[in-house]
């Protein structure tokens, strides 16, 4: 037996008579199965029930692993009420000894994009913890459906098949490991759980609001339900998607490794003439991370723009142009990229 586990401190008794109950230990035991990290972390809560029923699930496995972990009320300041909605939420998961804090986010509320913009300056705050304590690993709330909306959306949206699979149980941004360990977890569930454990949680009135994409993508797919949708399949679909993308990330991977060299004398990536004779969707790849890697960006740089480029560069005209913070510059057979200053 490890000392961390020898080491172990007892689980509060508010909390272990709840997990006795057996739908919350199957619960718990599918969700300890999904994390498996022995690492501290953070958890982002939002007071919802998905992120309630994580914050429960997360201070048992902490307990249980003897991790530090640390709970994160983000207050979007997006609704009049948000603020005393963030701070019942800090007293319920007390009560439940669960110790959290509240993050503000700050500035102008957004006339458009609100949803994506508030989850942009979510992380970033989120971020900026990880640095404060040296914790690599975020844990966030999304569950089954959030995994069938995102891929509904993303189709609507015409992406690829990295934007089609794009949410998955961890994905990594920078040092950051963003950890889903609700994602194979249906939403009736983690309902359940609050509701059983709290007695309490927040109803966001943006989710009845069809101006949001997500909402209308949302109430499509409970109409394709009562038409014959079966959910399994479509899980499997994603899971089959999944098992084609790793195959094109083991090429892109293979591109990146072999054509194109980085010098830390110039700070710049250079890319050779056999980068761009890849089957494209390995090509695009590779090339979005490259500048990726190059501008030190979050996000990577828009699709029809990385598009445009790669064509240009592909038709040897003298090219040179910015995206993503990077300066690209094609110079005889080869492609540099540097950081824009």
């Amino acid at each position: 037996m490890s000392r961390k586990n020898l080491n172990a401190k007892k689980i509060p008794k508010v909390l272990d008579l709840k997990l006795k109950n057996r739908r919350i230990n199957q619960i718990y035991k599918k969700f300890e199965k999904s994390l498996n990290i022995d690492e501290n972390f953070i958890v982002a809560v939002s007071g919802g029930p998905d992120s309630l029923a994580l914050s429960f699930l997360s201070k048992i496995y902490s307990i249980k692993r003897n991790l530090k972990v640390k709970y994160y009320i983000v207050d979007h300041r997006l609704r009049a009420e948000s603020t005393y909605e963030a701070k019942i939420v800090k007293k319920i998961l007390k009560k439940n000894s669960i110790d959290s804090n509240i993050l503000t986010l700050k500035g102008r509320k957004p006339n458009k994009n609100i949803q994506s913009l508030a989850r942009q300056k979510r992380y970033k705050l989120l971020f900026a913890k990880c640095k404060q304590f040296k914790i690599n690993h975020i844990l966030l709330g999304h569950h089954l459906d959030d995994l069938f909306e995102n891929f509904f959306i993303r189709l609507v949206r015409g992406s690829g098949l990295r934007g089609l699979i794009s949410l998955d149980k961890k994905n990594k941004k920078g040092l950051i490991n963003l950890n889903r360990p609700l994602l194979d977890q249906k939403k009736s569930d983690l309902i359940f759980l609050s509701n059983k454990i709290f007695e309490f949680y927040i109803k966001d009135p943006s989710n009845e609001k069809d101006k949001f994409l997500r909402i209308k993508i949302r109430k499509l797919i409970t109409n394709l339900q009562k038409d014959g949708l079966d959910k399994n399949k479509l899980s499997m679909t994603i899971d089959n998607l999944k098992r084609s993308n790793n195959v094109i990330d083991f090429y892109v991977s293979e591109n990146l490794e072999k054509n194109t060299f980085f010098s830390l004398k110039k700070d710049h990536l250079i890319l050779n003439k056999k980068f761009f004779q890849q089957p494209y969707e390995v090509v695009f790849r590779a090339f979005s991370d490259s500048i990726q890697f190059v501008g030190k960006k979050y996000y990577p740089a828009r699709g029809k723009k990385l598009d445009r480029i790669i064509k240009d560069i592909e038709n040897d005209k003298v090219y040179k142009s910015t995206l993503g913070g990077c300066v690209i510059e094609k110079v005889n057979q080869t492609v540099i990229i540097s950081r824009e200053y």
